[in-house]
């Protein structure tokens, strides 16, 4: 666009947010640059071999029910640059005691026929938004703006706009529909007596059933290396081993996007920043982190509930009163003896992950933030209540604890994987209240998931402060 810059746009960080703001510009002929400190691309999608040779780990995300129900992602020619996903036989499967499970199947008639008592009460919350779910998430998938849909998303309002405490304590009798329902609402990190907590759950019950919950091929690497493809052939460039802590650092161009959360774009030196903006940034508020822990295994999961051997997603926490009693301890800054443990399991359903006969699994519980204390030994306990014989199956472990998740990921202040915390007070003002959330200066712009719509790897938050710029 400018003849006397080299790049108009240079996206710093190379996370799905940054390859999408880079793409989006791109596709419309600006000249981008991507800028990355770490010497591989994909930002919270990567993969690697972190225990024993053969076995390929996630290192961050694993799970990508966002993947396939971006609308974003569902205009990129991502398949032609190597990207495929692969389904587990169902999406999810929550373990209880007496060899019970919870079960979320692709189909929401067979998912709610499984709950018995339950059966009406899980019609009513799905039925009316699975056929218009697209139409649905044009309007919620994105900064705030009003409703292309008012009425499809007012009715979505009244069950999202409830705590997951609340609405399943009125909505379901049995214990499994309970649990399921707090599974899914606890992916929030947050108190389950929080609002907004059912609007995740409902979101990503809505996923599972719309789209499932898949897994990249060959890891999560697989997404940004697809992005990253994609992006080179429109001609865009990426430079791996560049730190970013003053403009300096940053090629003379037109646009300045910031794939970093605002803990640390706050720290960049030369930054030009309003007073108001820079103490809402300042005052950007994180949540719990978490502990992870890789496994590579002799043997698949000995589950004693064989359902949760086809889910590719276990959720491991027991009863919803045992979910909000973990959830509220991080939450609050305390350690739980019992703590809501998710679980993915890729190699049952891509052998690629692990040698022949032989699988890995992944595995994290919440902790407070920038918590150190090593979580293995509880978390492997709780695994072992609805696997016995877990333990015998490890060959390796790898671990992380919060603070090393920001270390490998600087976006995870704390270990807090979505960014910031999005409870309702939050939730619509990530991470500037103001009519574009993305803009920090005339020439600056954050594109990460502290910006709108949030977590996830699906490229929305780079898609929308991209097009802002363009508009």
């Amino acid at each position: 666009m400018d003849s006397n810059l080299k790049y108009d746009a240079v996206v710093v960080g190379s996370g799905p947010n940054g390859l999408s703001a880079a793409i989006t510009l791109a596709r419309k002929g600006v000249s981008v640059l991507v800028l990355e400190a770490r010497n591989t691309i994909g930002g919270g999608a990567r993969s690697e071999a972190l225990t024993l040779p053969g076995f390929i780990h996630d290192v961050c995300s694993a799970v990508h029910p966002m993947g396939l129900a971006s609308p974003f992602f569902k205009e990129l020619p991502l398949e032609d640059h190597g990207l495929s996903f692969v389904h587990p036989d169902i999406p999810l499967a929550h373990p209880l005691s007496g060899g019970r499970a919870a079960i979320l199947e692709r189909s929401f008639q067979q998912t709610a026929q499984s709950f018995a008592k339950d059966r009406d009460a899980y019609l009513r919350i799905f039925s009316p938004f699975l056929p218009r779910v697209d139409d649905l998430f044009e309007d919620l998938i994105g900064p705030f703006r009003f409703p292309r849909y008012p009425f499809l998303a007012l009715n979505f309002a009244r069950f999202a706009l409830q705590s997951a405490q609340g609405l399943a304590g009125r909505s379901f009798q049995t214990e499994e529909a309970k649990a399921l329902w707090a599974g899914l609402a606890a992916h929030s990190i947050l108190p389950l007596r929080t609002v907004s907590t059912s609007a995740i759950a409902l979101v990503l019950g809505l996923v599972g059933h719309a789209y499932g919950w898949p897994f990249a091929k060959g890891g999560s690497q697989s997404i940004p290396d697809a992005l990253a493809s994609y992006l080179r052939s429109l001609g865009g460039e990426i430079r791996t081993g560049v730190t970013v802590s003053s403009m300096k650092d940053i090629p003379e161009c037109r646009w300045v996007f910031l794939d970093m959360t605002p803990n640390k774009i706050v720290n960049i030196e030369g930054l030009e920043l309003s007073g108001c903006v820079r103490k809402q940034l300042q005052n950007f508020r994180y949540g719990p982190g978490v502990f992870k822990i890789d496994f590579a295994l002799k043997e698949a999961i000995p589950w004693t509930n064989k359902n949760c051997a086809r889910a590719g997603t276990v959720h491991v926490g027991g009863t919803l009163s045992e979910i909000t009693a973990s959830e509220e301890a991080a939450y609050k800054g305390h350690l739980s003896d019992e703590p809501f443990v998710l679980v993915a399991q890729p190699s049952l359903f891509d052998s690629t992950r692990a040698p022949a006969g032989k699988h890995v699994a992944w595995a994290y519980c919440h902790v407070p933030n920038a918590s150190e204390v090593d979580r293995s030994e509880v978390i492997e306990k709780q695994i072992e209540k609805y696997a016995p014989g877990f333990r015998d199956c490890i060959l390796a472990r790898h671990t992380k604890n919060a603070r090393e998740m920001e270390r490998y990921n600087a976006n995870y202040f704390g270990g807090d994987i979505t960014g910031g915390v999005t409870d309702l007070r939050q939730l619509f003002t990530r991470p500037l209240l103001r009519l574009n959330p993305y803009q920090l200066n005339k020439n600056v712009f954050i594109c990460s998931a502290s910006s709108p719509p949030g977590a996830g790897v699906h490229g929305l938050c780079g898609y929308y402060s991209a097009s802002n710029v363009l508009k």
